[in-house]
C-alpha cells in the first residue's frame, strides 16, 4: 500500500490518501493507521512538527449569508500542465462552505463582476462581503464621511445592490478564506490532476462538483439557522449593476468618446433632446456595451480612433468636426493603445476594443 502511496499520492495528506484508496482502489484502512504508516515511512510530517503560524482567533458569524469572504488565490492550479492562474473564492463565514469558485487569468474587475453576478443569481444578496485591500475592492481615494466617494467599479456595483463590502487590514483577519485557499491548493490541485483537467474552461466546469463534495466533507452548521441572503428588490438590476460604468456628456451632434472610440447616436425623437446632457456608458464583462439614459439604451454607431479612416467613409456634415478631431489625433502619431484611464480588459470576452494588429490593450 505504501508503494502505491509513493507512486501516485506522494504529496497527498493522510485524509485525502485514504479517500482515494477507498474511492479508486477499493483499499480500506483507518485514517490514523495510515497517518502512522506514512509518518514512519517519511512520507508525511505531522502538523505538530511544522512551523506554526500565530493567528488571532475570531469567532464565526452566527448566520449563513451574514458575511461572505472573497479572495483570489494565484497558484499553479494545473501544476506543469497549464499556466499559472487565479482562483476567485467565495466562502461563507458562518458555515465554512464554499459558495462559488471561478478560475481566471488574474484577479481583475471583469472576472470578479462575472463571478459575483453568478453568486448572486444562485444565493441572493449577502449582508456583506469581506475582502482584502486589492485594487478591485478598495480605492485609496475613499472618504470616511462619504460612503460613495472613491468607490471602485466593484464597490459601486455592490452599492447599487445595497451590499456592503468590508476590507480586512491583514490576511490573518480573513483567516477562513486563507485557510480554505491552502486546502484548495492541496485537494483541488490533486483532484484536477487525477481528472486530467488542464484548462480554465475545464476547471470552471468541474468547480460545482468539487464545491458539493467539499461542503459535504467540511461544511458546518451555523449557530443560527436564519439565512441572511436577501432577494433582489424589484428596482434592482443585477445585469445593469455588474458592469464598468462611466459618465459622458453628449455633444451637440449627439456624439461621445469612450476609450478612444467615437460613439455616434442615432438621431431619434428620444435622443435629439439629450444633446449636452449626461449619459452612462455600460461596459459589460461579456463584451457588450450600451449607452444608457434613464434606464433606456440609446442606439448608436461607432468609429474607432485606432483604426484607419478609409476614403470611402461617409460622414454626415454635422459630425464632420468630431471626425476631423479624431483624424488629427491619429495623424499626430498618438500611440496605438487604448486610453490609460479606460478599464483593463483582462477577464472581458468578445469586446470591441481590440486594435488592428489583433492585440488587446488595457489588460
Amino acid at each position: 500500500m505504501l508503494d502505491l502511496v509513493r507512486e501516485r499520492y506522494l504529496d497527498f495528506g493522510p485524509t485525502l490518501v485514504r479517500e482515494k484508496l477507498i474511492e479508486l482502489h477499493r483499499l480500506s484502512v483507518s485514517k490514523e493507521t495510515l497517518r502512522q504508516w506514512m509518518t514512519e515511512a517519511g512520507i508525511w510530517i505531522s502538523r505538530r512538527e511544522r512551523t506554526k503560524r500565530v493567528f488571532q482567533p475570531r469567532g464565526r458569524r452566527d448566520c449563513f449569508g451574514e458575511l461572505v469572504q472573497i479572495d483570489g488565490s494565484h497558484h499553479w492550479w494545473f501544476e506543469n500542465r497549464g499556466p499559472k492562474c487565479a482562483l476567485l473564492v467565495y466562502i461563507d463565514d458562518a458555515t465554512g462552505k464554499l459558495l462559488h469558485l471561478r478560475f481566471a487569468g488574474s484577479e481583475n474587475t471583469f472576472d470578479y463582476l462575472h463571478a459575483t453576478k453568478s453568486y448572486l443569481q444562485q444565493w441572493g444578496k449577502p449582508l456583506a462581503f469581506y475582502s482584502d485591500k486589492h485594487g478591485v475592492f478598495r480605492s485609496t481615494h475613499a472618504s470616511e464621511k462619504d460612503r460613495t466617494s472613491g468607490l471602485t467599479q466593484f464597490g459601486r456595483a455592490l452599492y447599487e445592490l445595497n451590499i456592503d463590502i468590508i476590507c480586512a487590514n491583514t490576511p490573518q483577519a480573513k483567516g477562513r478564506v486563507e485557510r480554505a485557499n491552502l486546502t484548495l491548493q492541496d485537494r483541488l490541485v490533486k483532484e484536477m490532476r487525477l481528472r486530467e483537467i488542464n484548462t480554465i474552461v475545464a476547471a470552471n466546469a468541474y468547480a460545482p462538483a468539487f464545491i458539493a463534495d467539499f461542503n459535504e466533507r467540511f461544511g458546518k452548521q451555523p449557530r443560527n439557522s436564519k439565512d441572511m441572503h436577501r432577494p433582489l428588490a424589484d428596482h434592482e438590476n443585477l445585469d445593469g449593476a455588474m458592469c464598468h460604468k462611466e459618465v459622458r456628456t453628449l455633444s451637440q451632434s449627439l456624439t461621445l468618446r469612450y476609450d478612444k472610440v467615437l460613439f455616434i447616436l442615432d438621431p431619434t425623437e428620444f435622443s435629439r433632446p439629450l444633446a449636452g446632457q449626461k449619459v452612462v456608458v455600460c461596459d459589460y464583462p461579456d463584451g457588450r456595451l450600451e449607452i444608457m439614459h434613464d434606464s433606456f439604451a440609446l442606439p448608436c454607431r461607432t468609429f474607432d480612433t485606432l483604426r484607419s479612416v478609409h476614403r470611402a467613409d461617409v460622414v454626415e456634415n454635422k459630425r464632420l468636426d468630431d471626425m476631423l478631431s479624431v483624424v488629427a489625433e491619429m495623424q499626430a502619431g498618438h500611440e496605438q493603445q487604448r486610453s490609460k484611464s479606460g478599464p483593463r480588459r483582462t477577464g472581458q470576452t468578445d469586446h470591441m476594443f481590440g486594435i488592428r494588429d489583433g492585440s488587446v490593450t488595457n489588460g
